[in-house]
């Protein structure tokens, strides 16, 4: 009896420090469970029965288990049932991931908005655009071409811009042109052209040194807004969603997502050593911020200036705690309104007679980061190294987690925005899409 009272003893005590081992980890399951539950039911409008067989079925956020409250609009996780966070949603704002019950209750701003357009056609109206054929596409090469890329591949959404018109646009099931859905990094890629916004309005000089004011005593008082972007700062960041890491502790236990990577010391030489950082992105929205005489100010710009300037009405960007986007991690859109961002891009800042930027910023965006070996330019991604070796140079696009893109060719006047839950060849897809148009 004594044997077996020592057993079951041992095996308490084993349990009992596994769980104190494992709380952190549980506590960034949790928390990733509650915020994507609650931006899926809230912002994509998708069932809670959807959302864990698709979006959240994966190892191991499969584990916990979710809760939806239609009534007071939160999400519920539990981690094992050890452990319990939860995320609720602000209209205007989206889904935001709690840190106590105060938060629940806490008073917030939202950003005003501009009114859609419904009366003028797509592109620049979100009214059904003038359909015309081109002679010179391959109607059926392009469909096969987009038709490949779901199924196994898991692609939600596909659309393809040719000349400012849609030439092919393909869902999966439980998703349509109305749907939005989350760009994940493609978001630092929506942050980079509010600064190139700014910059056109005179407002900022990229090429000012950050305005941090605890690195003004050290080394780190000479890196600029321009190392930032090219993310080549030499500042201290672990990106790995592994593990418990920078990224992870920030996006799930921080309060103001602006600050972690402020904290971080030196690692390397500035602008001599590319490291990827969501980290970085949200220190470039809290700089942002800093911008503006208020917060209601910073809040409306991103809307007013440019998201909504461009007809991108269903755009919603999250806020955390404080009220400060997650530049690094959190835009949800619909598809076509995806390809709109595209098709700024592919007329150089132009949006229907109106500059927002010029071309000047999209040859800055596009020019390779030192040390990134010709991949990325400022929160934009690049094929200057022909990584995909089918695919013109100087394709550019906005990249985001499990393959969610935005790409855009400018000697093809292609935009083409993919969405799904898993990778694809994209050297393959995309040298598809561009054979079926003939020179």
């Amino acid at each position: 009896m004594k044997i077996l009272k020592r057993i079951l003893l041992l095996i308490t005590v084993i349990l009992i420090i596994g769980v104190i081992y494992n709380y952190p980890k549980l506590n960034i399951l949790a928390g990733y469970s509650a915020k994507n539950t609650a931006s899926s039911v809230f912002l994509g409008e998708r069932t809670l029965a959807f959302t864990d067989k698709t979006d959240n079925d994966f190892s191991p956020v499969n584990l916990a288990t979710d809760i939806i409250d239609i009534e007071n609009k939160l999400a519920i996780s539990s981690a094992l049932g050890l452990l319990t966070r939860k995320a609720i949603y602000r209209e205007g704002l989206g889904a935001i991931l709690t840190l106590d019950a105060s938060d629940e209750t806490a008073s917030y701003l939202v950003p005003k908005r501009l009114k859609a357009d419904n009366n003028t056609s797509f592109p620049y109206g979100n009214a059904p655009q003038k359909d015309s054929l081109f002679i010179n596409i391959d109607y059926r090469k392009l469909n096969e071409t987009v038709n490949s890329i779901f199924g196994k591949n898991k692609t939600r959404a596909a659309v393809v811009i040719y000349k400012d018109q849609i030439i092919s646009e393909q869902y999966s099931d439980g998703f349509s042109k109305d749907s939005r859905i989350l760009g994940w990094s493609m978001t630092k890629s929506i942050m980079s052209t509010v600064f190139g916004v700014l910059e056109h309005q005179n407002k900022i000089d990229i090429q000012d040194k950050a305005p941090i004011t605890s690195w003004h005593n050290d080394a780190r008082r000479n890196i600029t807004i321009h190392n930032l972007l090219q993310m080549n700062s030499g500042l201290e960041w672990d990106e790995n969603y592994d593990e418990i890491s920078d990224a992870t502790k920030m996006l799930f236990l921080e309060r103001d997502m602006t600050k972690m990577q402020a904290e971080k010391p030196l690692q390397n030489k500035t602008n001599a050593s590319w490291n990827y950082s969501s980290g970085t992105s949200n220190l470039l929205s809290g700089i942002l911020r800093n911008q503006f005489k208020t917060h209601q100010e910073y809040l409306d710009f991103w809307y007013t200036d440019f998201i909504d300037k461009i007809g991108m009405n269903s755009m919603v960007v999250e806020t955390d705690l404080t009220g400060n986007y997650v530049a690094s991690s959190y835009a949800w859109a619909t598809a076509r309104d995806w390809a709109k961002f595209g098709l700024l891009y592919l007329h150089n800042g132009d949006w229907n007679g109106e500059a927002l930027f010029t071309k000047k910023w999209v040859d800055y965006i596009t020019t390779p980061t030192p040390t990134s070996n010709g991949t990325y330019g400022a929160q934009f991604w690049l094929n200057a190294e022909k990584q995909f070796k089918d695919v013109p140079k100087n394709m550019y696009f906005a990249d985001g987690y499990q393959g969610q893109r935005v790409y855009v060719l400018p000697d093809q006047e292609l935009v083409i925005v993919r969405f799904g839950l898993s990778s694809f060849d994209e050297n393959v897809f995309l040298k598809g899409v561009i054979e079926s148009i003939q020179d």
